[in-house]
């Protein structure tokens, strides 16, 4: 039997009456929330994974807040790895005025038009707000994350739907790219996330340096036969004079392996003269704490004695590439620079073949940072290294105001890192095109509300310690 058709159940005049009594509820009992719609820059073409995304849209829509004992009862949670805040709360928001104010912009982005520009934007539902989104939640200053969208309750009345219920859960930060150009919602993440902090030094200079040479019997390398063990600082090391001539002088490089330090190489200072390849000069290593340490030293004619620093240049926070031209016959000599890491300057230079065949003084070049900082950088603008490669997100910028306002940034605080940063490498800006040299960087993150990995780490030492043996017994 049909319906009584004197009854309209459902007409458009109806629904239209149900829809604006909704409507005029909400304005008066519901609250005032930022709507934020996720944009997929970046998906797995295989597993379809959202591999970047970013939000940087805000809509104001009125919104019912349906808990009235707080956030949902029982949301935290005890896991492994400590107590977890899942904080939830369920949003009504209407479906018309969603579809007018809302959908008509994401059916733009859909179509890859963002004030009238073409996008690379993915956004594939427009009708009804989409799992993942953003909800900022103003009384709470809190940001949520919509994890699932009702939109057939209560269940059609009169034939239709009218609202969506947003069910929504504490969001959890995973370095999205969050610029919605609202200052309290920007700062709710400033501090979130994997975040490394960049010193900047403004100005760099090449450093420089002189070579002389030597006649026969000069100590060419040192061979290093036993690198020894248990040393708990430098050795040092002691050539014997030769019977007449210019004693030749020697530093250790040390290395740690897991937890034994151990003689890495042997570098020279000055090759010395006078020595002889039948009666060659004793090598002898002290000192340190350690023991077992040995070398031999070989015995050129005509090579790089000694290697004197003209100018020690600024700018240098890793060891750079020292390069001595060759001779017209024979073997070209080699050197490392070693660096003082808090003056960014070039120490000293060590010689680790003295070469043989120079019949003059060659050249000696010391590649560098040489480069003045520029610009001022922007926030949320993409940093790149110049020897690494590697590229990030600036989060905060620090202003020197010691000296002068308008002396250059002195920290940088990054995230969405794509790799490691290399100290010393000149670091510019993709929209500022500021540019200075990378001083040092700390990879620890911000305190973070999730992360509790080093605090778990640390008391866990305390109760079982792997560093001498298996605790749980061996094989």
């Amino acid at each position: 039997m049909t319906l009584n058709p004197f009854f309209l159940q459902g007409s458009p005049r109806e629904q239209f009456l149900i829809q604006d009594l909704i409507n005029e509820q909400l304005k008066i009992y519901g609250i005032d929330v930022y709507y934020l719609p996720r944009k997929f820059l970046k998906t797995d073409d295989i597993l379809g994974e959202v591999q970047s995304s970013r939000f940087d849209d805000n809509f104001v829509i009125e919104a019912y807040l349906d808990n009235y004992e707080g956030y949902a009862p029982g949301s935290d949670i005890m896991t492994k790895f400590g107590i977890r805040l899942k904080n939830e709360i369920n949003l009504i928001i209407s479906q018309e005025r969603f579809e007018e104010f809302i959908t008509p912009y994401l059916e733009g982005i859909k179509l890859g038009i963002e004030d009238g520009n073409i996008t690379d934007q993915t956004m594939t539902l427009t009708s009804r707000p989409r799992e993942g989104d953003l909800i900022y939640f103003p009384l709470g200053e809190r940001l949520f994350e919509i994890k699932r969208v009702e939109a057939e309750k209560p269940f059609y009345q009169l034939g239709k739907t009218y609202v969506y219920e947003l069910q929504c859960e504490l969001y959890e930060y995973e370095n999205e790219d969050i610029d919605v150009s609202v200052e309290e919602i920007d700062n709710t993440v400033q501090d979130e996330g994997y975040i490394t902090t960049l010193t900047l030094e403004p100005v760099g200079a090449d450093a420089s340096a002189t070579a002389t040479i030597g006649g026969a019997g000069m100590v060419g390398r040192i061979s290093l036969t036993n690198d020894g063990y248990n040393y708990s600082s430098t050795p040092n090391v002691t050539i014997s004079a030769p019977t007449s001539g210019t004693r030749a002088t020697a530093v250790a490089i040390t290395t740690s392996i897991g937890s034994i330090k151990s003689v890495k190489e042997i570098r020279i200072t000055n090759a010395g003269s006078g020595y002889t390849s039948s009666d060659p000069p004793t090598v002898t290593i002290t000192g340190g704490s350690g023991t077992g340490a040995a070398a031999t030293a070989i015995i050129v004619d005509n090579g790089v004695q000694t290697l004197s620093i003209s100018t020690a240049g600024t700018g240098y926070f890793y060891a750079p590439i020292v390069t001595i031209s060759a001779p017209a016959v024979g073997t070209t000599a080699t050197a490392e620079a070693i660096v003082n890491s808090s003056t960014g300057v070039v120490s000293q230079l060590q010689i680790t073949n003295a070469g043989t065949g120079y019949t003059s003084a060659p050249t000696v070049s010391i590649a560098g940072v040489s480069t003045t900082g520029i610009g001022t950088y922007q926030l949320r603008e993409t940093i790149t290294g110049s020897l690494s490669g590697t590229t990030a997100e600036i989060r905060n910028i620090v202003f020197r105001t010691d000296i002068d306002l308008n002396d250059p940034p002195i920290e940088l605080y990054v995230a969405v890192n794509d790799g490691q940063f290399s100290a010393g490498e000149v670091i510019t800006g993709s929209d500022s095109s500021a540019s200075y040299i990378l001083k040092s960087y700390d990879n620890d993150s911000y305190e973070e509300s999730f992360d509790n990995n080093e605090e778990i780490e640390t008391e866990a030492d305390g109760i079982l310690d792997f560093t001498e043996t298996n605790p749980f017994g061996e094989y």
